[in-house]
């Protein structure tokens, strides 16, 4: 038995060992930013789409945010989608100036299929956009957004994604926690793999398309992650995701554990089925073409696979120390010295990033508790693995109304 067991687990911890090193690296590549000379002529023109199911609480103060952009008022119109609302939403946006189209359907619900809808009504009008924004309704958006997006675009890139900040990261530990994650990913996994060359993925909101690939390409992103589902179908086209660091979105995060859980119970289980779609053609794509940046791609989306696998292993390590028939030499490839650096490294990547972007104190705090929110995913990664076929859209109820005015009102406090 003992040899059965080494045969399992000293591959695996073979795989473990490569896919950390890896990811460690390239996180290392995102301690800095490439110097950049920026087009800031305005010349693109945007569709600013704003998705929105029962959003009253939020939208008004979003609509309000877009209409006050560094950005001409002839080169973006402001579009919200009311999707199957039984509030005020739509009354509230269009009070606010914003073009609203309301959509009913019992069938095809969640946001994936709202966007697709109003892209076909998009593409019908006599005007014509450069490029498409997306946004949820509970953001505020930095001036400059659609400016630094246009700068992206005259550059040339198709698929653009913006820095994910944080709408409430003081609110409490959970949004405290969540925003520590996505600043630590906006540096360690966006920023790090356009510094190097690779694909960036789409987060949802903040999001910017040219109208030519979705026209050519079509949307057809409709499962519960529509933005990393449409990221991998156009990457295995070879249209790779850029980032830009200064387009800033402001997200409102969860304020509870379980608001938590469901969002990203949500998103795990829409990873494990893109994967499963995906990886296959992907893999075949990469290795056709020898575009490292698809191959890339293909070990983002294993990552909760990763996580699993990674789990069963620190069981059997405790298990073969706790019943010595089981004893296997499964510690003897990494040594203790590089595991230590690794393990202290997980910890001062996020205290490396805090310091940069100067966070108030709060959020110091909350990196005690910062722990708990990362290993809190490997139930979540195992519970979306179960219901990974399941693709009902669970709705994250936003409540936190600010202008953005109060918001930066608030970070300078």
């Amino acid at each position: 038995m003992n040899h059965w067991f080494d045969i399992v687990m000293v591959p695996l911890q073979i795989f473990i060992f490569l896919f950390t090193i890896y990811y460690f690296l390239i996180g290392f590549c995102g301690m800095w930013r490439r110097r950049e000379d920026k087009i800031l002529t305005p010349e693109k023109s945007f569709a600013v789409i704003v998705a929105a199911h029962n959003e009253s609480a939020v939208i008004g103060q979003l609509i309000d945010n877009l209409k006050r952009l560094d950005y001409p008022e002839r080169l973006y119109d402001i579009f919200v989608v009311a999707d199957n609302c039984s509030d005020d939403t739509a009354g509230i946006a269009r009070n606010a100036g914003a073009l609203v189209y309301e959509r009913t359907n019992d069938t095809e619900k969640g946001k994936g299929f709202a966007l697709e809808w109003m892209f076909n009504k998009l593409f019908s009008l006599e005007r014509q956009y450069d490029a498409i924004v997306v946004f949820d309704a509970d953001n505020l958006v930095h001036p400059r957004f659609l400016l630094e997006m246009n700068n992206r675009l005259c550059k040339g890139d198709k698929l653009i994604q913006g820095y994910l900040d944080a709408k409430n990261p003081y609110d409490t530990w959970i949004s405290g926690t969540f925003a520590i994650a996505f600043w630590v990913i906006d540096h360690v996994w966006h920023l790090a793999k356009t510094n190097i060359g690779l694909s960036s993925v789409l987060g949802g909101t903040g999001m910017c398309i040219t109208t030519d690939v979705l026209k050519r390409h079509g949307w057809g992103a409709t499962c519960l992650t529509e933005d990393m589902e449409f990221t991998m179908k156009s990457l295995a086209e070879g249209i790779k995701t850029t980032w830009a660091h200064d387009a800033i979105v402001y997200d409102e995060k969860p304020l509870t554990f379980m608001q938590s859980w469901n969002q990203r119970k949500r998103w795990a289980q829409g990873q494990f089925d893109v994967a499963h779609r995906f990886i296959p053609k992907m893999f075949k794509a990469g290795i056709e073409k020898r575009d490292i940046r698809i191959l890339d791609g293909c070990l983002h989306l294993v990552q909760p696979h990763f996580l699993l696998l990674s789990t069963f292993f620190v069981i059997c390590s405790y298990v073969q120390l706790a019943v010595p028939p089981f004893f296997t030499n499964i510690y003897n490839f990494m040594p203790s010295q590089l595991m230590t650096f690794i393990m202290v490294a997980q910890y001062a990547l996020p205290v490396i990033i805090l310091l940069k972007i100067h966070v108030k104190w709060k959020a110091w705090l909350y990196l005690i508790l910062y722990p708990l929110f990362i290993y809190s995913w490997i139930p979540i990664v195992f519970i979306g693995f179960l219901h990974r076929n399941e693709h009902e859209w669970s709705h994250t109820k936003h409540t936190r109304a600010l202008s953005y005015n109060e918001l930066i009102g608030k970070e300078k406090a």
